[in-house]
C-alpha cells in the first residue's frame, strides 16, 4: 500500500508523544548500559 489514508495517520500530538517515548527510552537504555559497565569495573576492582 503506497498511499495513506490519512483518517490512518495520528495527529501532530500522538507523534510528538511517540518520539518523546523513544527519546526517553534512548536516554533510559543508555543510563542502564552506563550503570552496568560501572558496576562490572567495580566489582572487577574490589
Amino acid at each position: 500500500m503506497l498511499w495513506s489514508d490519512p483518517r490512518d495517520e495520528p495527529s501532530p500530538e500522538t507523534r510528538q508523544m511517540q518520539e518523546r517515548m523513544q527519546r526517553a527510552g534512548r536516554v533510559l537504555a543508555a543510563i542502564v548500559l552506563v550503570g552496568s559497565v560501572l558496576l562490572m569495573v567495580a566489582r572487577f576492582f574490589t
